[in-house]
């Protein structure tokens, strides 16, 4: 498997707000490789080993306030690349740079269109990389 790329679903009202940090269909996605977990969005991307990945589930509905944009939950310190109000929530066992250089969060929220196929690609691809 050479990788798999999710886009992100976009409310049609956010994308001029999406603009200010880059983002647009093009520049919004994340994929799941054989060995790694990317996301671009816009400005912003992380990168991270798949077994960093510690799980990854379904959420939402989010406030569309608080789902828009780049974000910083204060709850968790997680980190959320938000296009629209449901997403899939990444846990990762080692903290992980996303929004800013000197900050680190457990966890990514992205509100891709395809959540129920990001989660199964996680879940596929953590169990090959913990068999071997």
């Amino acid at each position: 498997m050479t990788g798999k790329r999710f886009t992100f679903e976009f409310m049609p009202a956010a994308r001029p707000l999406l603009l200010l940090w880059g983002v647009t269909a093009a520049s919004a996605y994340v994929e799941v490789t054989e060995t790694e977990l990317r996301a671009r969005f816009g400005f912003l991307s992380m990168a991270t080993p798949l077994s960093n990945v510690a799980g990854a589930e379904e959420t939402g509905p989010y406030k569309v306030y608080r789902a828009l944009g780049p974000r910083l939950s204060l709850t968790d310190k997680g980190a959320t690349f938000g296009t629209s109000t449901r997403g899939v929530c990444i846990r990762f066992h080692d903290p992980v740079r996303v929004l800013f250089p000197s900050a680190i969060h457990p966890g990514l929220t992205v509100t891709v269109a395809d959540r129920p196929g990001l989660v199964a690609a996680l879940q596929q691809q953590g169990q090959h990389s913990s068999a071997g």
